[in-house]
């Protein structure tokens, strides 16, 4: 088995499990069926990027994952599917985003799936609770551990680095 880190992201209230950090654990319940989850974030408050108009929770869980990542991703969508996911407009509101952000030390390029996720160096949302699950993990490409990636994040732009 290998340690999958995903990150869970809503902004809007769900039926039955109501406001987005509601969803974000009736969420973690659904990943832990597809196999343990050993690592659980603290759930983050954040402002949304983009057209978004509501705050999100946000966190990220490991899990164990025997299969192949394109399966894991699969399944994913389905859990989107299953809390009422609609495919719409980029960063725009959504009741649960669910999305592989890194598998060890594994690079992966298929359609649909990149790992890393491309763009999870940028963001403080996916770093902040990325660091209480694996401040350790390195990342493949930038050679730099979710600590050092969080580090370069929260430093203002356009200052030299020390």
């Amino acid at each position: 088995m290998a340690i999958i880190l995903v990150a869970l992201g809503s902004n809007r209230c769900h039926g039955r499990h109501g406001r987005p950090a509601g969803v974000v654990r009736a969420a973690l319940a659904a990943l832990a069926r597809l196999g343990p989850v050993p690592l659980v974030s603290p759930l983050f408050d954040t402002a949304p990027i983009g057209p978004g108009s509501r705050r999100y929770a946000n966190a990220v869980a490991a899990i164990d994952w025997p299969g192949d990542l394109r399966v894991l991703l699969a399944a994913l969508k389905v859990i989107e599917q299953g809390f009422g996911r609609r495919r719409g407009r980029r960063w725009g509101d959504r009741v649960l985003d669910l999305d592989i952000i890194a598998a060890g030390a594994a690079i992966l390029r298929a359609p649909g799936l990149i790992v890393p996720h491309p763009r999870l160096a940028q963001r403080r949302f996916v770093l902040d609770p990325l660091v209480t699950v694996a401040p350790d993990w390195r990342h493949p490409i930038h050679n730099l551990t979710a600590r050092q990636l969080r580090g370069r994040a929260l430093r203002p732009k356009g200052l030299p680095r020390a």
